[in-house]
C-alpha cells in the first residue's frame, strides 16, 4: 500500500500502528488441555486433529499447514519429522502417528480422480489444489477452537523457551516476528549464544532437535 501511495496510484491513507504485545489473556492451562483432546480423541477427524495441533503446539496458521506437502514430512527410524521453517521439528507421539495416517489416507473433500496422488497433505476440493486456509480454520472454530488466540497462545509460550533464532528457523516464523513475541512474553535471551558456546551438550542431545531440548520436552508430558 506505501508503495502505490509513492507512485500516486492510490490515494488511500492508513494510520501507523505499533504492536505491543498480545492484547488477549493467555490462558496456557486450556491450550493444553485443548491439544490433550486432540491428541486422544478419536472421534475427531484425523485432519482436524493435525491442523489443531500444529496450530496449538508449533503456533503454525492455517494458512501455512494448508501449504504443507508430502515433502515436508520426513520419516526416519522410529521418528518423524515435520519441517516447518529450515530446520525439521522431531513430533512426538501420538501426533507423529497421526501425521503418517494423514499422507497414507488422504483425500480431497470433492477431488475427483484423485488417487492418493496429491502432493498436498490436506488436499482441497479442487483437483491439485490444497484446501483453502478458511476451510481449514472454519473447522476449527466449529470444534470450539479460535485459531488465531491458540497460535498467539502457542507463540507466547514457546517465546519464553526459545531464543527468535531458533524460533524463526524450526518454527518458519520470520526473524522480525520472533524477536518482538520474544520481547512481549519477556523472553532474555541475550546470553544464550555464549552460554551455549560454553555448553558441552550430550550425545543425546546432539541427536535431539532445538525444539524439544530447548523446553519443549518438558511441555510435552502434560499431554500424557
Amino acid at each position: 500500500m506505501r508503495w502505490a501511495k509513492r507512485h500516486k496510484l492510490t490515494s488511500l491513507e492508513f494510520p501507523a500502528t505499533r504492536w505491543h504485545g498480545p492484547a488477549r489473556t493467555i490462558d496456557t492451562e486450556t491450550r493444553w488441555a485443548q491439544a490433550r483432546w486432540l491428541l486422544h480423541d478419536h472421534i475427531v477427524n484425523p485432519v482436524d486433529r493435525v491442523t489443531g495441533l500444529l496450530v496449538l503446539l508449533y503456533a503454525q496458521t492455517p494458512a501455512a499447514v494448508s501449504r504443507l506437502t508430502l515433502e515436508h514430512v520426513e520419516p526416519a527410524d522410529h521418528a518423524v519429522h515435520l519441517r516447518l521453517g529450515r530446520e525439521p521439528i522431531a513430533l512426538p507421539e501420538p501426533l507423529a502417528g497421526l501425521v503418517l495416517d494423514l499422507t497414507a489416507r488422504r483425500r480431497g473433500h470433492a477431488a475427483l480422480g484423485d488417487r492418493g496422488t496429491s502432493p498436498w497433505l490436506f488436499p482441497g476440493g479442487r483437483p491439485g489444489q490444497p484446501i483453502s486456509a478458511y476451510q481449514l480454520a472454519e473447522r476449527l472454530r466449529q470444534l470450539g477452537l479460535r485459531p488465531a488466540q491458540s497460535r498467539t497462545t502457542a507463540l507466547f509460550g514457546l517465546a519464553t523457551e526459545l531464543p527468535a533464532a531458533v524460533l524463526a528457523r524450526l518454527l518458519g516464523t520470520h526473524i522480525k516476528v520472533a524477536v518482538a513475541w520474544q520481547h512481549a512474553s519477556a523472553g532474555d535471551w541475550t546470553t544464550y549464544a555464549a552460554d551455549y558456546s560454553r555448553r558441552k551438550p550430550t550425545p543425546a542431545e546432539d541427536a535431539e532437535p532445538a525444539l524439544r531440548h530447548a523446553g519443549e520436552r518438558d511441555a510435552f508430558r502434560q499431554l500424557e
